[in-house]
């Protein structure tokens, strides 16, 4: 992967459509537990390792095509969170380091997945845009069914989403780690996050 990579058409597009409807039902959704680098923003965060994978797909079944086709076989670790965002939200620049609130000498991860789920008709802005030692390596114009994958120790953005109406840009993002056998065994096999609560 040089930087980034990215796929279209990834998943049926029934698939999304369930994806888009279970995300915005579920009894998670809130206010983001993430930092305040994610202005405006809904959502909530699985924290799993791979011996956990069964017990996410039947808590969460709508992400089981995720996780059986978008997980690298070389990652034990994953942090994944839907990303809602509305007219004027946004992401400040930042590089993913979510499970060190498990294990404080945790790296970056080894690589970001983003599936773009749904998209206002009218938007503009809500673009991915990615640097390597401020250096911009990658400006990404999301578009329904895209997955872009990138290196996980890029510092990332999403530029302001401008829409007039109310439609959503919804995305789900997993941070995949390749950790040894010590920091891998504080993470939990499975853990859900929401409203900065653990359960």
């Amino acid at each position: 992967m040089a930087f980034f990579s990215e796929t279209t058409q990834a998943v049926s597009a029934v698939y999304l459509e369930d994806l888009k409807k279970q995300i915005l039902a579920c009894k998670y959704l809130a206010t983001n537990n993430l930092t305040a680098d994610f202005v405006g923003s809904r959502g909530f965060s699985v924290v799993f390792t791979r011996a956990g994978m069964g017990r996410v797909i039947e808590q969460f079944p709508f992400f089981e095509t995720y996780v059986a086709t978008l997980l690298d076989a070389d990652c034990n670790a994953f942090y994944l969170n839907p990303l809602v965002l509305a007219s004027a939200s946004r992401v400040n620049p930042h590089i993913d380091r979510s499970l060190r609130a498990y294990c404080p000498t945790v790296e970056t991860p080894l690589l970001v997945s983003v599936l773009y789920v749904t998209l206002p008709e009218d938007m503009s802005g809500g673009e991915l845009v990615l640097t390597h030692r401020k250096r911009q390596v990658g400006r990404i114009v999301p578009a329904v069914n895209k997955v872009v994958r990138f290196q996980g120790d890029l510092t990332h953005q999403v530029s302001p989403v401008v829409t007039q109406g109310k439609g959503l840009r919804i995305s789900l993002v997993c941070e995949q780690y390749r950790l040894e056998a010590g920091p891998l065994a504080q993470i939990p096999e499975m853990g859900i996050e929401s409203q900065n609560r653990r359960y």
